[in-house]
């Protein structure tokens, strides 16, 4: 299994919060891969709320299959609206060859923020 938290963060600035409207997220469950979010399109978050606002899984039989249809599954979301979301940058870490063979941890993590 796979899970990623969708979140109102500017990954060039450091995953600083950010706030304001969002005019459309376009997500679609797949087998093998679903998600929800707390806030609507038309929505959005506010400067005291939590950057989280939702979640997206994505399972299959190997490691492997499961990371796969999640980059799939955010390739294909689009977030439109004031807010930033890190989508790209968790797409890019899911495509390099140390996460694909499963030699991370918290520091390598550090060593490439």
């Amino acid at each position: 299994r796979s899970a990623v938290r969708v979140t109102a963060e500017d990954a060039d600035e450091g995953f600083r919060p950010t706030t304001g409207t969002i005019d459309e997220i376009v997500f679609s469950n797949s087998k093998g891969c679903w998600g929800y979010f707390s806030v609507p399109s038309g929505g959005g978050v506010h400067q005291f709320a939590d950057s989280q606002f939702g979640h997206i899984f994505a399972t299959g039989a190997t490691r492997e299959e499961a990371r796969r249809k999640m980059v799939l599954a955010l390739r294909n979301t689009h977030i439109r609206g004031e807010i930033r979301t890190p989508h790209g940058y968790i797409i890019e870490l899911l495509e390099r060859q140390e996460f694909r063979e499963s030699d991370v941890s918290t520091a390598w993590l550090d060593g490439i923020i």
